[in-house]
């Protein structure tokens, strides 16, 4: 077994105010990290504005997160962060906001720092000490030690660093209330995602398998019931936020596999929310996996509780109407990224890309 968490994370009703007495050892002075809508809208950044000022702790609002956030926009705020002597960095949001705020602690800390020397990880100095509050339930950035931002030539990338860990995480379900439904539906499917990838990882293990299956055992009812465009209890709410933190546990420790790189396809070239992106792919790789080692994705549906159809047709429900249509001669040229690419051989299963190929073909090309 391989675990590594070293996080303080707080979760439930009202947590940020119970636990706002942590953010003191962090520093006097801290930029707060969001987008435009989410962290106000969500009640968080109130709750966060609350909690610094109980704390005598003064700060700045960056509001320049989008989704898929560039690394441009990250320096951006890093270098504010700087010049305003932040002495920590706090993100409040999805995983965009919680995945720029820590690219921000970075640039903070090395103001001088490029794109290039960013994804090199030739940090002179270690990040800023990082806060993360989650606003929806989701990508688990809250305990994760993974940045994905959008470079310059708009291809998303991920990093894994251990200096990129939160020092704080805070998960109060309450926040995710005003998320929309497409947005329930594109996090919650991501939380599936997290928790399947993880699952059919070669790195997975009894830990990260216990909480793959846990999240996914929660969050199928929510999910169930936002597909149904039912308004969500807040049982329910408490549930998928579980799941997603669950969720970031289990890829912490496994990594994802090939639908997490090859959705990134679609969200940089279709603009696909990234978890409908990732989600697209999850039957196949079920399909994939059962051919390959049937003993082993037999026990996973055991363990959560259903079967591959249903499984499947509960991610089909979440899936809003897809009209994109690809070109073969599309897709052959895309086919060099996934060589020999880390979350395709992660995958449980010899996957190549010859496989990807007929994957995007039969979904795709009409």
């Amino acid at each position: 077994m391989n675990f590594y968490m070293p996080t303080r994370l707080y979760t439930g009703s009202g947590c940020i105010a119970a636990h706002s007495q942590e953010l003191l050892p962090l520093g006097a002075n801290c930029l707060i990290v969001t987008g435009k809508h989410a962290a106000k809208a969500s009640g968080a950044l109130d709750d966060v504005q609350a909690a610094l000022a109980e704390s005598g702790i003064t700060s700045v609002v960056w509001d320049g997160v989008t989704e898929n956030p560039p690394v441009a926009a990250c320096i951006e705020a890093g270098r504010t962060a700087a010049d305003q002597g932040a002495q920590f960095i706090l993100g409040i949001g999805g995983g965009s906001a919680l995945d720029a705020a820590k690219a921000v602690a970075v640039f903070a800390a090395n103001p001088s720092l490029d794109e290039a020397g960013f994804y090199a990880m030739a940090w002179n100095r270690n990040p800023l000490p990082i806060v993360l509050v989650g606003t929806t339930a989701g990508t688990g950035s809250e305990v994760t030690k993974v940045s994905v931002l959008t470079d310059s030539a708009k291809h998303k990338h991920s990093i894994h660093d251990d200096r990129l860990y939160a020092a704080l995480a805070f998960g109060d379900s309450r926040h995710t209330h005003s998320c929309s439904r497409a947005v329930t539906l594109s996090t919650g499917v991501d939380v599936l995602a997290h928790a399947a990838e993880s699952y059919f990882s070669r790195k997975s293990d009894e830990i990260s398998r216990a909480f793959s299956t846990r999240a996914i055992r929660l969050a199928m009812a929510p999910l169930a019931a936002a597909a149904a465009n039912e308004t969500l209890t807040d049982e329910q709410r408490r549930n998928l936020y579980e799941a997603s933190i669950l969720g970031g546990l289990a890829i912490n420790t496994t990594g994802t596999c090939f639908p997490h790189n090859v959705g990134y396809y679609l969200t940089e070239n279709y603009g696909v929310p990234h978890g409908f992106a990732c989600a697209t792919f999850l039957p196949q790789m079920f399909g994939i996996v059962r051919a390959y080692d049937a003993a082993y994705a037999d026990a996973f549906y055991d363990e959560v509780g259903t079967d591959p159809k249903s499984l499947d047709q509960l991610i089909a429900s979440c899936m809003p109407t897809s009209d994109i249509h690809m070109t073969e001669d599309e897709i052959a040229a895309a086919l060099p990224r996934w060589e020999n690419n880390g979350s395709v051989k992660n995958t449980r299963a010899d996957v190549t890309v010859d496989m990807i190929a007929d994957i995007l073909g039969s979904l795709f090309v009409h």
